[in-house]
């Protein structure tokens, strides 16, 4: 029979996974192991899942860029169906969880949005906010089947972190999409937490911000940490949770003002993730015993 486990012993700890129990008439149950064979049946319907709605998503941002080519200049109804594609895959994913918890403000403009960074999986749960952003991402994404494609034909902004020449020129382009009014999305930590604790802000988000005269709009995820972890190919049961903080103007500063910025953001970053965290409790940690 299937039984799920929530119980610790000698040999580790068991949460959240499935398990196969062997009963005999005699002795009651005899033996019980992890069903890792289920729990990989599972990540292999939801890889074939992010496969098919990533080709799928790819030819319906063809299909918008195509006709709009020549009067969405900044890309908008393309980017659009990208982000919404990226909000597919997490919906019919039958692993994660995501949602918004808390006020979704209006379309913030010129706006620096910065956010912690767990996963590669907090794109799927950022792309739920119904605004178009243009992303600041490494530049081997963008040349990932399909995904990265699309992210070339939207114009996000691909960085190459191991030359300050191109980090710049990446920089200038997020200048100019939020002079033209579209927000930017930055994770100013530059990559992906190992541990789930925030590392350090690098400046140049903020300083884009203080250059420019945007706004800084922190956000935080919680919850992500599983969904693709670096050290397992399958997918993880995650639940993730997006919230979004208040504004921060950067009207007067300069760039000595840069690490006051970065503490106000990540202070509000800090206190959001603080309230959002217990709320990822449940599926989410599923992958440790199977």
């Amino acid at each position: 029979m299937l039984e799920e486990a929530d119980r610790s012993g000698k040999n580790g700890s068991f949460r959240g996974h499935f398990c196969v129990s062997l009963r005999t008439t005699s002795r009651g149950y005899v033996r019980t192991r992890s069903g890792s064979n289920v729990r990989t049946l599972v990540a292999i319907i939801a890889c074939i899942e992010l496969f098919l709605v990533a080709f799928l998503g790819w030819v319906a941002v063809v299909l918008v860029y195509l006709p709009t080519f020549w009067f969405d200049k900044k890309r908008i109804l393309s980017g659009r169906t990208l982000r919404r594609t990226a909000q597919a895959a997490a919906t019919f994913s039958p692993m994660w969880r995501f949602r918004i918890h808390g006020a979704i403000p209006k379309n913030p403009g010129k706006t620096v949005c910065v956010s912690n960074h767990c996963s590669h999986t907090d794109v799927f749960l950022i792309s739920h906010l119904p605004w178009e952003m243009k992303w600041l991402a490494k530049r081997s994404l963008f040349n990932l089947p399909f995904i990265g494609w699309s992210m070339r034909l939207v114009k996000d902004v691909p960085i190459d972190r191991a030359s300050a020449s191109a980090a710049k020129a990446a920089l200038d382009k997020c200048a100019r999409w939020l002079e033209q009014g579209v927000p930017v999305m930055i994770f100013p930590e530059g990559t992906r937490s190992k541990t789930g604790e925030m590392q350090n802000f690098k400046d140049g988000a903020f300083r884009l911000a203080i250059d420019t005269g945007a706004d800084v709009l922190p956000m935080a995820v919680a919850g992500t940490d599983e969904a693709l972890s670096k050290h397992d190919w399958r997918p993880g049961y995650a639940r993730g949770i997006l919230t979004i903080g208040e504004a921060i103007s950067t009207q007067g500063m300069t760039h000595a003002d840069v690490p006051k910025l970065k503490a106000a953001a990540r202070a509000q970053i800090d206190a959001m993730r603080a309230v959002i965290l217990p709320l990822t409790a449940g599926i989410a940690g599923t992958r440790a015993s199977a």
